[in-house]
């Protein structure tokens, strides 16, 4: 079955996407991930870090030991992370930095202590932890940061930026289900790192009333009347029975999820821990990434003098830094300059050596030969330009070509070459074909062709002659191999 929008439903679900998309960019986000070996508490606080900052973070974020710092912040940009929480571990401590995108600043902390997730709620008799809590962002709480100090204050921004702002005028109170807390001591410095599990009951009825609100049926078997229930909810268990008092009772502007909560009515807020837990104290406060000048520390205390000092040698860098740049740059550009004036020298250079090769081409040389056509000259851009300006040219000066050699090109056609002796005696005359075959004469003086048909050298340097009439060798009645084929051959070639 097809459902079919009409023009106002697309419009009002496109115009709803576009306000979706405004708000998820104009909020924070953020990164929590890890530099060098942690171990695997470490890293599980890590994953329960995040999970405290969804839904505004990266949850499934991996991290590759070859990954740098930079790696992140380039793409922090597109993706509009705005704050960065990054944990590293030490011998002696674990340490928690908290940067803002891009330009700083960079709190460094100390985590003196930390529980994870399971270890706070295992501790717990009840936990309230589910998913849909994780839907919205929690509710920032910031206690006793109004105290004096720079880095105090400092600190406090830092937190609130972290988390997106809150309208109390437009604010929805069922997206709210969690909160952190964040608390400063004065007196040890401390800050303290709690995330809670937001509750709330209506309160100014018994126990056994909250149970029937709840669709909980109590065990009356005890009871004699109901009314018993109703005033005085007993055989309920003592866990069920919670202390509330002015501490949590308020009066709810709107209506809240659960049973009795309506408006204008006294309703108790109740918060269960759901970790994580963090124990922190701030060590130093530092310009930009991690790279500027330090503007707090809390062991390391100097004068002006020393701090004026540091300016002075950081900003007498910075104009060397600069001054190089500008010599670089100036050397880049004498160098562009140089290399189009010899650029245009050798063009025009090639330009004249055309004109005077036309010129020569119309006049005859006397020099010529019929039989060999005029030497035509090299037009190498490369070898004039080295000789016109004495340098060897760049390689993108002058594309390569493939040059044509005027020898091989112009020359006569190859000829043939003369047979060669194998004997090794060089190359024959021509006049030698002429003698007869059988006629031509050794050194010693003998024929050429005189040696008998019977004679024969042996291969142990002696001649040996046979007998016409002797027709067998070696033992008596031995029959010479092939003879009697050999013969027959010649009588049938000769029929033939």
């Amino acid at each position: 079955m097809l459902l079919f929008q009409t023009k106002n439903q697309k419009k009002s679900r496109a115009t709803a996407n576009h306000v979706a998309e405004h708000t998820y960019g104009a909020v924070p986000h953020s990164f929590v991930f890890h530099r060098g070996q942690v171990g695997k508490n470490v890293g599980q606080l890590i994953l329960d870090v995040r999970r405290v900052m969804e839904p505004y973070t990266a949850e499934s974020l991996k991290v590759k030991k070859k990954n740098v710092l930079k790696d992140f912040v380039s793409i922090a940009g597109p993706l509009g992370v705005t704050h960065f929480m990054i944990f590293s571990k030490t011998p002696s401590s674990v340490n928690m930095r908290l940067a803002r995108l891009p330009k700083g600043p960079t709190l460094h902390f100390r985590v003196l202590k930390y529980s994870l997730i399971k270890d706070v709620v295992s501790s717990l008799k009840k936990h309230r932890m589910h998913d849909q809590q994780f839907t919205h962002h929690p509710l920032l709480i910031l206690n006793n940061f109004g105290t004096d100090g720079m880095h105090i204050k400092l600190m406090a921004t830092m937190f609130q930026n972290m988390f997106p702002s809150i309208n109390v005028h437009k604010v929805s109170l069922n997206n709210i289900k969690r909160c952190v807390m964040v608390n400063y001591n004065p007196e040890s410095q401390q800050i303290e790192f709690r995330h809670y599990s937001l509750k709330v009951v209506p309160v100014g009825m018994s126990r056994g009333v909250k149970k029937l609100m709840q669709e909980r049926f109590p065990n009356m078997g005890k009871f004699e009347d109901i009314s018993e229930l109703l005033m005085k909810g007993a055989n309920l268990s003592e866990s069920e029975a919670e202390q509330d008092g002015e501490h949590n009772i308020t009066e709810l502007p709107q209506v809240y999820s659960g049973r009795g909560n309506m408006a204008s009515q006294q309703s108790a807020v109740r918060l269960t821990e759901i970790g994580p837990r963090m124990t922190l104290q701030l060590t130093k406060i530092q310009e930009g990434m991690g790279e500027g000048n330090v503007m707090y520390h809390s062991i390391i205390s100097k004068t002006e003098e020393e701090i004026q000092e540091i300016l002075d040698r950081k900003e007498a860098q910075l104009k060397e830094k600069e001054g190089r740049r500008k010599k670089q740059s100036q050397n880049v550009a004498q160098k562009k300059e140089k290399q189009e004036e010899n650029k245009k020298k050798s063009l025009a250079g090639i330009k004249r050596k055309h004109a005077e090769t036309e010129e020569d081409g119309e006049v005859e040389d006397p020099g010529r030969q019929d039989d060999r056509p005029a030497a035509v000259e090299s037009d190498d851009e490369v070898e004039y330009y080295r000789q016109a300006v004495g340098e060897e040219p760049d390689e993108d000066m002058f594309p390569a070509k493939k040059r044509r050699d005027p020898e091989r090109s112009h020359g006569p056609a190859n000829r043939r070459k003369p047979p060669f002796d194998r004997t090794g005696k060089g190359l024959k005359k021509f006049g030698d074909r002429e003698k007869a075959f059988g006629k031509k004469m050794k050194p010693g003086g003998k024929a050429f062709g005189s040696k008998k048909y019977g004679d024969r050298e042996d291969k142990f340097g002696g001649k040996k002659k046979f007998d016409g009439n002797k027709k067998t060798f070696g033992k008596p009645g031995f029959k010479k191999k092939g003879a009697g084929a050999k013969q027959g051959f010649k009588q049938r070639k000769g029929k033939g």
